[in-house]
C-alpha cells in the first residue's frame, strides 16, 4: 500500500468522521427495558448518544447488577441526564480482524473451531464480517448473519507474509464508517500481537477513525510462533499500532490466550463479554462546529467508593457529532 494514497484517504475519511455521530444507531420506535417510566418507545436520532460501559470491581469481578441511578455520565465536564439504559438490547455489529501472518499458521485449524463456538453464542439478529491481514489487509467476508460462514471462510486460509496490524485494525474501522451499521460496533483483533509492519496509519489515526466510527475494539491476543530474532526486532519498527491505547480509548479489552488449550473458553469469555455490557445514553446539545470529539466520563454513584480505586470502567472516552 503506498503511503501517500493511504494518507489521502485517512484524510478524506477523517472528514467524513467529523459529520458522523458516534451513536449506536438504532431503527427508530425499539422497546428498551431500561426505559425512562412513561416512554413506549426510544426516539433514536443524531441528538443521542450512546455509552458501551463495562464495570469491574477492585478484584477484577464484573459488576453486573447494576441500575440506571447507578451511573453517572459527564460530557466536556458537565453531568448528563440518562434517557437510556439496558444490557444488550441493541443488535451487535462485529469485524472479525484475523491475523493471516506466517507466525498463525499453526493455529489456524483451532481458531477455526473456536470461532464456531464462540460466534454461536450471538444472537440470531447480529451479524459478523471478516477481515484478514498479513503484508495487507482486506475484507473477506462482508456482514453476514449467518455465523457459519465465517469458520468457513478460515477453512480456507493459509497463512504465510508480514503482520501488518495497523491497516487490519484501520480498515475495519472505515467499513463501519462506509455502510454505518445499525446497532452496536465492535472490532475483535484476533492476533499474536507481534507486528512486523507499520502499513500506512499509526495509532492516531486509528483511534480518530474508530472513535469516528463508534466502534469499541477487543484484541484475542493468542500465541504464535515466532523465532526470537522476531521477537527482538519488533522494538525497532517506527510506527507500529499501540493495541493497548486503541482499547483503552473506546472501551475495549485485551484477551489474552495463555495456550491454545484455552483458545475456546476465551473467546467464548470475549463474547459473553460484549453481550453483557450495559448500554448508556443520554440527549446532548453539544455542536460539533469545531470539529473536534467531545469528551467523555463514564463513573458510579459516590456510593460505591473511587473510581480506579474501588472500581474500574471500561468506556470510550470521546465522540464526533456533526
Amino acid at each position: 500500500m503506498e503511503v501517500s494514497k493511504s494518507r489521502q484517504q485517512t484524510t478524506n475519511l477523517r472528514s467524513v468522521g467529523l459529520f458522523l455521530i458516534a451513536v449506536v444507531a438504532c431503527v427508530s420506535a425499539i422497546p428498551l427495558a431500561g426505559q425512562d417510566e412513561g416512554q413506549d418507545a426510544i426516539r433514536v436520532d443524531v441528538n443521542l448518544v450512546m455509552i458501551d460501559t463495562t464495570v469491574k470491581n477492585k478484584t477484577g469481578q464484573i459488576m453486573g447488577d447494576l441500575k440506571k441511578d447507578d451511573f453517572e455520565v459527564r460530557e466536556d465536564g458537565a453531568v448528563k441526564k440518562l434517557t437510556v439504559f439496558g444490557r444488550d438490547e441493541f443488535p451487535l455489529n462485529v469485524a472479525l480482524v484475523l491475523d493471516l501472518s506466517d507466525s498463525i499458521g499453526p493455529f489456524l485449524g483451532a481458531l477455526r473451531d473456536a470461532a464456531t463456538s464462540a460466534l454461536a453464542a450471538l444472537k440470531n439478529e447480529d451479524q459478523v464480517a471478516l477481515f484478514t491481514f498479513s503484508t495487507e489487509a482486506q475484507l473477506s467476508l462482508p456482514f453476514t448473519k449467518d455465523k457459519g460462514k465465517i469458520a468457513d471462510q478460515i477453512n480456507t486460509f493459509t497463512a504465510r507474509g508480514a503482520t501488518n496490524i495497523n491497516d487490519g485494525i484501520f480498515d475495519a474501522a472505515k467499513y463501519f464508517l462506509a455502510s454505518m451499521p445499525q446497532g452496536r460496533r465492535v472490532v475483535i483483533l484476533i492476533s499474536d500481537d507481534v507486528g512486523t509492519s507499520a502499513g500506512g496509519e499509526g495509532t492516531r489515526d486509528i483511534v480518530t477513525e474508530m472513535t469516528a466510527a463508534d466502534a469499541t475494539l477487543y484484541n484475542l491476543k493468542i500465541p504464535g510462533d515466532n523465532p526470537a530474532s522476531v521477537r527482538f526486532a519488533i522494538g525497532m519498527i517506527p510506527g507500529l499500532v499501540d493495541i493497548r491505547k486503541v482499547t483503552d480509548e473506546t472501551g475495549g479489552e485485551i484477551f489474552d490466550v495463555e495456550n491454545m488449550a484455552s483458545l475456546d473458553s476465551t473467546f467464548r469469555a470475549l463474547i459473553a463479554r460484549i453481550k453483557t455490557r450495559y448500554t448508556l445514553g443520554y440527549y446532548t446539545s453539544a455542536s460539533g462546529a469545531e470539529g473536534k470529539p467531545h469528551k467523555l466520563e463514564v463513573r458510579l454513584a459516590s456510593s460505591f467508593g473511587k473510581k480506579g480505586r474501588d472500581y474500574t470502567i471500561l468506556a470510550k472516552t470521546g465522540y464526533f457529532i456533526p
